[in-house]
């Protein structure tokens, strides 16, 4: 009596990790919803009030993005859409691979119209995590702060249920997947809309350089520095693509 006892309780165990197992997702994809407030981003014009020319319900800019991954590769990339797009260039679109086991990422920068390639190692940031929890899409999240530099915070929620490390835009780093981004101010926030269990192809996840030439971050910054340095729009442009993502 007392094996079979012993017996079943062995199997109840093995069951139970068999199914927690199960439970988190080692691959698939996430569906992101990005609102900018054009209020907060181009508050510091120097030449108008951004309320003269921005209409109240035109402030917040939406834009829909997929992450696809693997246990050691991802994708971000802007969702293809048939729509024509309203002030298509408030906002930067970026595509961002990420490989883990690599330690190594390629982000795809379009800036006024063109695709500039920036290869790097990646972000190594420092995240303080609290005990702050909410449910994204059905997950546990827990809130986590990197505070990028004096004046400005991060916040982000990630799931462990979701095993790979990965997240929006360049964000990684954490125990789980980032469902959730959002600034200090709330300026721009990312939210996951959706979460598929799938797996996704190898040459979805594979960066295809091509011929184009590949810049490190700083030789790019270097160049639109150069280029656009002097301009007060042009300084604008450099922080936003090489500041917080």
């Amino acid at each position: 009596m007392k094996r079979t006892f012993k017996n079943y309780l062995l199997l109840g165990v093995l069951c139970f990790n068999l199914l927690g197992a199960e439970a988190q997702i080692t691959s698939g994809k996430i569906v992101y919803e990005r609102k900018t407030n054009l209020y907060k981003k181009f508050k510091n014009d120097k030449y108008e009030d951004v309320k003269d020319w921005l209409k109240e319900e035109d402030k917040n800019k939406t834009d829909f993005f997929e992450l696809y991954f693997n246990d050691s590769m991802s994708i971000f990339k802007p969702q293809d859409s048939d729509l024509k797009e309203d002030m298509s260039w408030a906002t930067s679109k970026n595509t961002v691979y990420q490989n883990f086991n690599k330690n190594k990422r390629l982000s795809i920068k379009k800036i006024w119209g063109e695709e500039l390639y920036v290869e790097d190692t990646l972000y190594n940031r420092k995240w303080k995590i609290t005990e702050n929890k909410r449910t994204i899409c059905g997950y546990n999240c827990r809130k986590a702060i990197w505070k990028a530099n004096d004046t400005t915070k991060i916040y982000v929620w990630y799931s462990d249920e979701i095993i790979p490390n990965t997240g929006p835009e360049s964000f990684y780093g954490l125990p789980g997947a980032i469902l959730g981004v959002a600034t200090e101010d709330g300026g721009v926030i990312y939210f996951a809309k959706s979460v598929e269990i799938t797996k996704p192809a190898l040459t979805l996840l594979t960066p295809k350089k091509g011929k184009n030439k590949i810049f490190t971050a700083e030789e790019l910054k270097a160049k639109l520095k150069k280029d656009f340095g002097k301009y007060p729009w042009g300084k604008e442009m450099i922080n936003e693509n090489f500041g917080l993502w």
